[in-house]
């Protein structure tokens, strides 16, 4: 069994967690999949068509385009005539109103004969027909040729540009040719307005009818396509006439109904495939990874990374907004292989795929495609140790991905010199290739967001030239050099172990950061004087313990991640400060308890391999200088002393680590310390 996986009887309130997680995971898939059909193709006017040859599934009408239609609406708009009422009561009621006026009131300076003039007048304007100013302005931007105007049974046409609105009508009446018998300077003292009334009233019902009578007459199709027949085919160039087809097509799948048969089955097909692939990852997990499952915050990562791709591939296509070739599916792999593993990075990878490919026309070279962009991506930052190697990997993504692309066109005839190719795939994958480069931006979101600390960051802290290493190294030279020679022990170990080697170097860097408070408390910083003498033993030991909770708070200053701070926590577990306390001894041999206890560090112990690797390397390291000479014997029994107490005082009871690894660990550093102290020649004088 690894050593990443362990079996335990799960709480009922672990196990419904893990339900709630994956009924989530399955919902959002679910509700996030496009309705109606799973397919879409993308393409482009005067380009090849790079799908397999187009069959009509069934029977659909071709449509004609937007411009055809607008210009036979044009067309058709002659034949619209809008229906107007006539008031016919309106002429009488306002000839006999001009008529009283002319006997009741002084018409000063207006002779007698005018009088039927004006009536003649406005029997010619209400004949016409008067609009209102509302009914006009519905009729600004869409004036028709010929109306209609009715009263009773009885209906006539009129040209539209003839009829007056209340303004012309006015005007009419006012005007008067150059003559002596009839001359406007006369109607000055007459209201003529007052004698102008609409009599013409829009009928938006009848004219509603007549306007769908019209447009009745359009023909929005232009011909059938046959269920069967061949629209288009692979490397065919897409021009007006396909492009046509493809659209009614799609116009054909939105307008289609589904049964409630079809409905139930499509819906339960997504759910089907969504809770198998959500089952498969999370028995990954349980089968080799069951450690992750015990940390929510890697649960969260692989879970927003799990949805996240599939929720943008099913928008894109609901939308048809681009290609999905566009979406740098490699950023997934690239994340869970910084942050937690490469396999957990693969599996994940091909389930997140797997889910995309189902709302795809064409899933085949995409499931390819996007699985060796995968691998390389994990192939490629298998030595991960700057930023820049990011880059890279991107850059190897982006040409293999266009490589295995152009095979694919080789493989299935597109590329075989009697087809057309379509640049179209090559430049999404350029531009693809290019965001995945900006992956390293998400670095520093993802370890604040979630907790988790990059290889990246590790190695950046290992740099002696960040400002606490470097303090360090200037006011304890001593405990630098010996953070030195115990990082490069402990990665050995680490390398040997299979654990996490920059994580442990980077640990071992930091464990004693806290000697900087009292750097002179500690042998290898002394140089000639001692100050615990005078001390007593136990204020001695508390100085020496005091380290840890010095090196906890430097941490939390600069800003160290959890993961080195639990290092510098647990590198002396709970074990004795064995100088000062064997010291206490030969005065008191009978310590109490509580004296006891003030000789022991507060621990925590080591919870993890890497932390466990760290706490042998220290004593040893540490240890090794004590040394009068340094011969095999003496370095084999030394490491064995040491690393034996630990294991007799159960310091590593509480992380998973074997007699075997310890033994193995034992050998590297036995090895390692050989070398370290071997043996030189005396050169001649």
């Amino acid at each position: 069994m690894s050593r990443y996986n362990h079996r335990h009887n799960l709480s009922a309130r672990e196990y419904l967690y893990r339900i709630l997680f994956s009924l989530f995971a399955i919902a959002v898939l679910v509700v996030f999949m496009p309705r109606g059909t799973t397919s879409a193709y993308h393409y482009q006017l005067g380009e090849p068509w790079d799908e397999d040859a187009f069959i009509a599934q069934d029977s659909f009408p071709i449509l004609k385009s937007a411009e055809q239609i607008i210009r036979e609406q044009d067309s058709l708009r002659q034949f619209y005539e809008p229906y107007f009422r006539q008031d016919v009561d309106i002429l009488e009621q306002q000839s006999a109103a001009l008529k009283q006026d002319f006997s009741s009131l002084p018409m000063q300076g207006i002779p007698y004969y005018y009088q039927p003039h004006l009536r003649d007048k406005l029997n010619h304007i209400y004949q016409v027909g008067i609009l209102s100013a509302e009914d006009m302005a519905h009729f600004e931007n869409e004036k028709p040729e010929m109306v209609r105007v009715y009263h009773d049974n009885e209906s006539n046409w009129r040209s539209f540009s003839q009829l007056f609105t209340e303004k012309t009508a006015y005007e009419y009446l006012v005007h008067e040719e150059d003559s002596a018998r009839f001359s406007h300077s006369r109607l000055h003292g007459l209201d003529l307005m007052k004698y102008v009334k609409p009599n013409l009233t829009y009928d938006s019902e009848k004219s509603q009818q007549q306007r769908q009578e019209v447009d009745s007459r359009l023909v929005r199709t232009k011909g059938v396509v046959l269920q069967g027949q061949k629209v288009v085919d692979r490397g065919q160039i897409v021009d007006e006439e396909v492009m046509g087809i493809l659209h009614s097509w799609e116009q054909h799948q939105k307008e289609h109904t589904l049964t409630t048969k079809e409905r139930l089955t499509r819906f339960g097909g997504r759910i089907a495939y969504v809770a198998i692939l959500t089952c498969l990852l999370l028995i990954y997990f349980q089968q080799f990874r069951s450690d992750y499952l015990d940390s929510l915050r890697t649960v969260l990562l692989v879970m927003t990374f799990f949805l996240i791709f599939p929720i943008i591939t099913y928008t894109i296509m609901a939308h048809m907004w681009a290609s999905v070739y566009l979406v740098p599916y490699c950023v997934l792999p690239i994340v869970l292989r910084i942050f937690l593993d490469s396999r957990t990075a693969f599996v994940t990878h091909v389930i997140t795929i797997l889910a995309s490919s189902i709302v795809l026309t064409q899933p085949f070279p995409f499931i390819v495609t996007q699985l060796v962009a995968g691998l390389v991506a994990i192939y490629s930052l298998r030595e991960l140790s700057q930023r820049s190697e990011l880059f890279r990997a991107a850059v190897w993504v982006t040409i293999t991905t266009l490589l295995t692309y152009l095979c694919l066109e080789f493989v299935r005839g597109t590329a075989d010199g009697g087809q057309v190719m379509s640049r179209w795939p090559y430049i999404y994958l350029m531009v693809a290739g290019v965001l995945s480069m900006l992956v390293y931006l998400l670095l520093i979101p993802i370890e604040r967001i979630f907790g988790f600390t990059s290889i990246v960051t590790l190695v950046e802290l290992q740099n002696v030239n960040n400002p606490l290493l470097r303090r360090l190294s200037e006011e304890a030279n001593g405990t630098f050099n010996h953070s030195l020679q115990v990082a490069n022990l402990a990665a050995e170990v680490a390398n040997r172990l299979g654990a996490r080697a920059q994580l442990v170097r980077t640990g071992a860097l930091y464990h004693d950061i806290g000697k900087l408070e009292n750097a002179v408390f500690f042998t290898e910083n002394q140089n000639g004087q001692n100050p615990h003498d005078g001390l007593s033993y136990e204020r001695s030991a508390q100085i020496i313990i005091q380290h840890v909770a010095n090196g906890m708070k430097l941490a939390d200053r600069y800003k160290l991640p959890s993961v080195v701070r639990d290092f510098i926590a647990t590198h002396h577990g709970k074990s004795l400060t064995k100088y000062f306390y064997v010291k206490a001894m030969e005065t008191t041999p009978s310590l109490s308890s509580e004296r006891e206890a003030s000789f022991r560090y507060p621990g925590p112990k080591p919870q993890t391999l890497e932390q466990a690797i760290l706490m042998m390397t220290d004593a040893v390291e540490a240890a090794s200088r004590s040394l009068t000479e340094y011969t095999e014997e003496s370095i084999s029994a030394l490491v064995e002393k040491i690393v034996g107490a630990q294991v007799s005082e159960g310091s590593f009871n509480e992380c998973a680590i074997t007699f075997r690894q310890i033994a193995e660990a034992k050998e590297v550093l036995c090895a390692r310390l050989r070398t370290v102290y071997h043996t030189r020649i005396q050169y001649p004088e």
